[in-house]
């Protein structure tokens, strides 16, 4: 388990920096404030090898963050451990502060996901976050694919995620945003989302850097060229192994794409340390569509077995 053990300290939970855009809105809150009960959801989760099959050795879970117990669906690799991350409030609200520690050791297979897509309510006061501490130990092969994030209107939430690969190991990390509740007319009314993506190696060697910042109300918003474009969804998955050359994972996720009814652009990571791609499209089918085909393409390329189904519970 790692040195730290008070999960409920603030310095455990809240970001250590925080964009200018956020910080304006930091207030207390007249609702439950962040540390109250239910508004610290904590995921502290350890996987190892045993013999086959990837096993769950380590877990610390605190409401409103959970997860199932991981489960085996993939007969291509059965002793991959199939993980759901439930959030039992249904959603993110204002005051909200998230961290999830995923460990993955030495040639585990874990994959993880959301039971559905994750929600952000309209927030009056203050804000929330959410901090992902994922590693990947020697050998190991990690999936991190969670369901898309929907901002309603009045949203503010920024996520920092920094995950640390062995030069041994994969992942494959995947986020999706789309522009609110497009079926009740909510088009990027939202106030401010953030999200900033640091890979790095265990020794702390910085590989790439990803960091978006969305405020629709600043002058051009966020419907332009190098944003959403007219978009309502906006898709990236990034794929960090060295079990292939890296132009070559790029042209997988390239060709992958082709006949798909989005925008994309794929390239290799900074280092050829892998590569990664960003999607564009108008409707959720397709951008779904999308990453999964991208995700299939790795797939088939890394472990030379297709993307399973991943059986929403």
């Amino acid at each position: 388990m790692p040195a730290v053990r008070d999960r409920l300290a603030p310095e455990y939970y809240e970001p250590a920096r925080l964009p200018p855009e956020l910080v304006a809105f930091s207030a207390v809150p007249e609702t439950l404030g962040p540390g109250s009960p239910a508004k610290v959801g904590i995921l502290d989760l350890g996987f190892a090898r045993r013999g086959e099959r990837t096993e769950l050795v380590e877990r610390y879970q605190k409401t409103p963050l959970e997860i199932m117990r991981p489960l085996y669906v993939d007969p291509a690799l059965p002793g991959m451990a199939f993980t759901y991350v439930m959030a039992t409030g249904g959603g993110i609200a204002q005051a909200d502060r998230y961290r999830q520690d995923l460990r993955c050791g030495p040639h585990t297979q874990v994959l993880f996901t959301t039971q559905a897509a994750t929600k952000v309510y309209r927030m009056e006061q203050d804000y929330a976050t959410q901090l992902v501490r994922l590693t990947a130990a020697e050998g190991a092969y990690v999936e991190y694919l969670p369901d898309p994030l929907i901002p309603f209107e009045g949203a503010r939430f920024h996520q920092n995620a920094v995950i640390t690969v062995d030069e041994d190991a994969t992942v494959v990390y995947g986020e999706t945003v789309t522009a609110g509740r497009i079926a009740r007319g909510e088009r990027h009314d939202y106030t401010t989302l953030g999200s900033d993506l640091e890979i790095r190696r265990p020794d702390g060697t910085l590989l790439a850097v990803d960091t978006l910042r969305l405020t629709p109300e600043r002058s051009g918003g966020v419907d332009g060229p190098g944003v959403f474009g007219g978009h309502d969804h906006v898709a990236s998955l990034f794929v960090v192994s060295g079990r292939r050359p890296a132009a070559e994972i790029a042209d997988a996720l390239h060709a992958s794409l082709t006949g798909h009814e989005v925008l994309h652009g794929a390239s290799v990571l900074p280092d050829d340390c892998g590569a990664w791609v960003r999607i564009l499209a108008h409707e959720e089918p397709r951008v779904t569509g999308a990453v999964r085909a991208a995700w299939d393409a790795v797939r088939r390329l890394l472990t030379g077995h297709p993307a399973p189904d991943l059986r929403k519970p």
